[in-house]
Protein backbone atom coordinates (compact mmCIF):
# COMPACT_ATOMS: atom_id res chain seq x y z
CA UNK A 1 0.00 0.00 0.00
CA UNK A 2 1.25 3.49 -0.84
CA UNK A 3 2.49 5.79 1.87
CA UNK A 4 0.12 8.54 2.93
CA UNK A 5 1.61 12.01 3.40
CA UNK A 6 0.32 14.89 5.51
CA UNK A 7 2.11 18.25 5.13
CA UNK A 8 1.46 21.46 7.10
CA UNK A 9 3.11 24.66 8.25
CA UNK A 10 5.05 24.84 11.51
CA UNK A 11 6.49 27.98 13.11
CA UNK A 12 6.59 30.73 10.45
CA UNK A 13 7.81 28.89 7.37
CA UNK A 14 8.93 25.40 8.43
CA UNK A 15 7.04 22.49 6.94
CA UNK A 16 5.91 19.60 9.07
CA UNK A 17 5.46 16.26 7.32
CA UNK A 18 3.90 13.01 8.51
CA UNK A 19 4.52 9.77 6.61
CA UNK A 20 2.02 6.98 7.30
CA UNK A 21 2.04 3.33 6.26
CA UNK A 22 -1.64 2.26 6.17
CA UNK A 23 -0.68 -1.41 6.10
CA UNK A 24 0.92 -1.32 9.56
CA UNK A 25 -0.14 1.99 11.11
CA UNK A 26 3.48 3.14 11.42
CA UNK A 27 3.77 6.92 11.25
CA UNK A 28 6.91 9.04 11.06
CA UNK A 29 7.40 12.76 11.51
CA UNK A 30 10.08 14.18 9.25
CA UNK A 31 11.87 16.57 11.60
CA UNK A 32 10.13 18.16 14.58
CA UNK A 33 9.96 21.95 14.18
CA UNK A 34 7.10 22.39 16.67
CA UNK A 35 5.19 19.70 18.54
CA UNK A 36 1.76 21.38 18.63
CA UNK A 37 0.94 21.32 14.88
CA UNK A 38 2.41 17.84 14.57
CA UNK A 39 0.23 16.55 17.39
CA UNK A 40 -2.80 18.29 15.88
CA UNK A 41 -2.16 16.66 12.50
CA UNK A 42 -1.77 13.25 14.14
CA UNK A 43 -5.05 13.69 16.01
CA UNK A 44 -6.87 14.84 12.88
CA UNK A 45 -5.81 11.73 10.99
CA UNK A 46 -6.10 9.42 14.03
CA UNK A 47 -2.48 8.34 13.59
CA UNK A 48 -0.06 7.27 16.34
CA UNK A 49 3.53 8.45 16.05
CA UNK A 50 6.03 5.59 15.84
CA UNK A 51 9.12 7.40 14.49
CA UNK A 52 10.79 10.77 14.21
CA UNK A 53 13.29 11.08 11.37
CA UNK A 54 15.62 14.05 11.84
CA UNK A 55 17.65 15.55 9.01
CA UNK A 56 19.99 17.84 10.97
CA UNK A 57 20.56 19.47 14.34
CA UNK A 58 19.20 23.01 13.87
CA UNK A 59 16.70 23.97 16.54
CA UNK A 60 13.86 24.63 14.11
CA UNK A 61 14.07 20.97 13.08
CA UNK A 62 14.50 19.26 16.46
CA UNK A 63 12.96 21.41 19.18
CA UNK A 64 9.62 19.57 19.10
CA UNK A 65 11.17 16.20 19.96
CA UNK A 66 10.80 16.32 23.78
CA UNK A 67 7.07 17.12 23.65
CA UNK A 68 6.48 14.46 21.01
CA UNK A 69 8.31 11.89 23.13
CA UNK A 70 6.18 12.89 26.10
CA UNK A 71 3.02 12.30 24.07
CA UNK A 72 4.31 9.06 22.52
CA UNK A 73 6.82 7.50 24.98
CA UNK A 74 7.64 4.61 22.64
CA UNK A 75 8.50 6.78 19.65
CA UNK A 76 11.87 6.02 18.06
CA UNK A 77 14.03 9.05 17.21
CA UNK A 78 16.52 8.58 14.37
CA UNK A 79 18.97 11.12 13.00
CA UNK A 80 22.45 11.83 11.71
CA UNK A 81 25.23 10.03 13.58
CA UNK A 82 27.61 12.95 13.01
CA UNK A 83 25.25 15.26 14.89
CA UNK A 84 24.13 12.89 17.65
CA UNK A 85 25.89 14.89 20.36
CA UNK A 86 24.30 18.16 19.24
CA UNK A 87 20.82 16.64 19.00
CA UNK A 88 21.12 14.63 22.20
CA UNK A 89 17.91 12.61 21.89
CA UNK A 90 18.68 9.97 19.26
CA UNK A 91 17.65 6.36 19.73
CA UNK A 92 19.32 5.42 16.47
CA UNK A 93 22.27 7.09 14.72
CA UNK A 94 22.24 7.00 10.93
CA UNK A 95 25.03 7.28 8.38
CA UNK A 96 25.25 7.25 4.60
CA UNK A 97 23.98 3.96 3.18
CA UNK A 98 22.00 2.96 6.26
CA UNK A 99 18.27 2.40 6.01
CA UNK A 100 15.20 2.74 8.22
CA UNK A 101 11.83 1.06 7.91
CA UNK A 102 8.53 2.89 8.36
CA UNK A 103 6.20 -0.06 8.49
CA UNK A 104 6.79 -1.93 5.24
CA UNK A 105 8.54 0.99 3.49
CA UNK A 106 12.32 1.43 3.41
CA UNK A 107 14.11 4.76 3.47
CA UNK A 108 17.74 4.86 2.39
CA UNK A 109 19.98 7.35 4.16
CA UNK A 110 21.87 9.81 1.95
CA UNK A 111 24.62 11.89 3.54
CA UNK A 112 24.28 15.43 2.15
CA UNK A 113 26.69 17.66 4.11
CA UNK A 114 26.94 21.37 3.51
CA UNK A 115 24.10 23.12 5.30
CA UNK A 116 25.38 21.24 8.35
CA UNK A 117 28.26 18.78 8.42
CA UNK A 118 26.11 15.79 9.27
CA UNK A 119 22.94 16.60 7.33
CA UNK A 120 21.14 13.54 5.93
CA UNK A 121 18.22 13.00 3.58
CA UNK A 122 15.70 10.15 3.51
CA UNK A 123 15.12 8.46 0.13
CA UNK A 124 12.14 6.12 -0.17
CA UNK A 125 13.19 4.63 -3.50
CA UNK A 126 10.19 2.37 -4.00
CA UNK A 127 7.84 5.26 -3.24
CA UNK A 128 9.89 7.79 -5.23
CA UNK A 129 9.92 10.16 -2.25
CA UNK A 130 12.82 12.27 -1.01
CA UNK A 131 12.83 14.19 2.26
CA UNK A 132 15.66 16.66 1.69
CA UNK A 133 15.56 18.80 4.83
CA UNK A 134 17.41 22.07 4.25
CA UNK A 135 19.77 20.83 1.52
CA UNK A 136 17.56 21.22 -1.55
CA UNK A 137 14.61 23.60 -1.79
CA UNK A 138 12.17 24.30 -4.59
CA UNK A 139 14.19 26.55 -6.93
CA UNK A 140 16.83 26.94 -4.24
CA UNK A 141 19.15 25.30 -1.73
CA UNK A 142 20.20 25.79 1.86
CA UNK A 143 23.00 28.01 3.03
CA UNK A 144 26.43 26.43 3.38
CA UNK A 145 26.74 27.04 7.11
CA UNK A 146 29.18 24.32 8.20
CA UNK A 147 31.13 23.39 5.07
CA UNK A 148 32.52 25.12 1.97
CA UNK A 149 30.05 25.71 -0.86
CA UNK A 150 31.78 23.02 -2.94
CA UNK A 151 30.72 20.41 -0.36
CA UNK A 152 27.10 21.52 -0.55
CA UNK A 153 27.28 21.48 -4.34
CA UNK A 154 28.42 17.86 -4.33
CA UNK A 155 25.49 17.01 -2.06
CA UNK A 156 23.10 18.67 -4.52
CA UNK A 157 24.59 16.65 -7.36
CA UNK A 158 24.02 13.52 -5.31
CA UNK A 159 20.34 14.35 -4.93
CA UNK A 160 20.11 15.42 -8.57
CA UNK A 161 21.20 11.93 -9.62
CA UNK A 162 17.88 10.47 -8.42
CA UNK A 163 15.07 9.79 -10.93
CA UNK A 164 13.31 12.78 -12.48
CA UNK A 165 9.92 11.69 -11.10
CA UNK A 166 11.14 11.81 -7.50
CA UNK A 167 8.76 13.81 -5.31
CA UNK A 168 10.75 16.12 -3.03
CA UNK A 169 9.64 17.43 0.36
CA UNK A 170 11.75 20.25 1.79
CA UNK A 171 12.15 21.78 5.22
CA UNK A 172 10.76 25.24 4.46
CA UNK A 173 8.20 27.06 2.32
CA UNK A 174 10.73 29.35 0.62
CA UNK A 175 9.52 28.83 -2.94
CA UNK A 176 8.18 32.30 -3.73
CA UNK A 177 11.35 34.08 -2.64
CA UNK A 178 13.46 31.45 -4.39
CA UNK A 179 11.51 31.98 -7.61
CA UNK A 180 12.19 35.72 -7.54
CA UNK A 181 15.91 35.15 -7.10
CA UNK A 182 15.97 32.44 -9.78
CA UNK A 183 14.39 34.84 -12.26
CA UNK A 184 17.06 37.43 -11.47
CA UNK A 185 19.83 35.08 -12.65
CA UNK A 186 17.96 33.06 -15.31
CA UNK A 187 15.36 35.47 -16.74
CA UNK A 188 15.15 33.91 -20.22
CA UNK A 189 14.20 30.47 -18.87
CA UNK A 190 10.63 30.00 -20.12
CA UNK A 191 9.96 27.02 -17.83
CA UNK A 192 11.12 29.09 -14.86
CA UNK A 193 8.88 32.01 -15.80
CA UNK A 194 5.85 29.73 -16.06
CA UNK A 195 6.68 28.12 -12.74
CA UNK A 196 7.19 31.46 -10.99
CA UNK A 197 3.74 32.59 -12.13
CA UNK A 198 2.16 29.37 -10.86
CA UNK A 199 3.93 29.67 -7.50
CA UNK A 200 2.81 33.27 -7.05
CA UNK A 201 -0.79 32.19 -7.66
CA UNK A 202 -0.51 29.27 -5.22
CA UNK A 203 0.89 31.43 -2.44
CA UNK A 204 -1.69 34.17 -3.08
CA UNK A 205 -4.34 31.52 -2.41
CA UNK A 206 -2.53 30.36 0.73
CA UNK A 207 -1.56 27.00 -0.75
CA UNK A 208 1.74 25.21 -0.13
CA UNK A 209 4.04 24.83 -3.14
CA UNK A 210 5.55 21.50 -2.11
CA UNK A 211 6.29 18.76 -2.88
CA UNK A 212 8.30 19.55 -5.95
CA UNK A 213 9.64 17.10 -8.51
CA UNK A 214 13.27 16.54 -9.38
CA UNK A 215 12.75 16.89 -13.12
CA UNK A 216 11.15 20.28 -12.52
CA UNK A 217 14.09 21.31 -10.34
CA UNK A 218 16.55 20.33 -13.05
CA UNK A 219 14.73 22.67 -15.42
CA UNK A 220 14.15 25.65 -13.11
CA UNK A 221 16.47 25.56 -10.08
CA UNK A 222 19.53 27.75 -10.80
CA UNK A 223 21.61 25.89 -8.21
CA UNK A 224 21.29 22.76 -10.33
CA UNK A 225 22.02 24.72 -13.53
CA UNK A 226 25.24 26.53 -12.65
CA UNK A 227 26.97 25.22 -15.76
CA UNK A 228 24.56 27.16 -17.98
CA UNK A 229 26.29 30.09 -19.76
CA UNK A 230 23.36 32.43 -19.10
CA UNK A 231 23.52 31.88 -15.35
CA UNK A 232 27.29 32.26 -15.27
CA UNK A 233 27.01 35.47 -17.30
CA UNK A 234 24.50 36.88 -14.82
CA UNK A 235 27.16 36.38 -12.15
CA UNK A 236 29.90 38.04 -14.20
CA UNK A 237 31.52 34.69 -14.94
CA UNK A 238 32.36 32.81 -18.12
CA UNK A 239 33.28 29.17 -18.65
CA UNK A 240 34.17 28.50 -15.01
CA UNK A 241 33.78 25.16 -13.27
CA UNK A 242 30.24 24.53 -12.01
CA UNK A 243 31.45 24.37 -8.39
CA UNK A 244 32.96 27.86 -8.72
CA UNK A 245 29.78 29.20 -10.27
CA UNK A 246 27.76 27.55 -7.51
CA UNK A 247 29.81 29.32 -4.82
CA UNK A 248 29.23 32.67 -6.54
CA UNK A 249 25.51 31.96 -6.91
CA UNK A 250 25.12 30.93 -3.29
CA UNK A 251 26.90 34.12 -2.18
CA UNK A 252 24.61 36.19 -4.41
CA UNK A 253 21.59 34.52 -2.82
CA UNK A 254 23.01 35.21 0.65
CA UNK A 255 23.05 38.90 -0.22
CA UNK A 256 19.65 38.97 -1.92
Amino acid sequence: MALEIEQFLCLSDNLGVLVHDPATGATAAIDAPDAAPILAALEARDWALSDILLTHHHADHVQGVPALKAAFPDVRVSGPALEAEKIGTLDRELSDGDSVMIGTHEAKILAVPGHTLGHIAYWFAQDKLLFAGDTLFAMGCGRAFEAPPAVLYQSLLKLASLPDDTQIYCGHEYTLANARFALSVDPENAALRRRAEAVAAERAEGRLTLPTQLGLERATNPFLRVGEPAIQQSLGLKNVAPAEAFAALREAKNRA
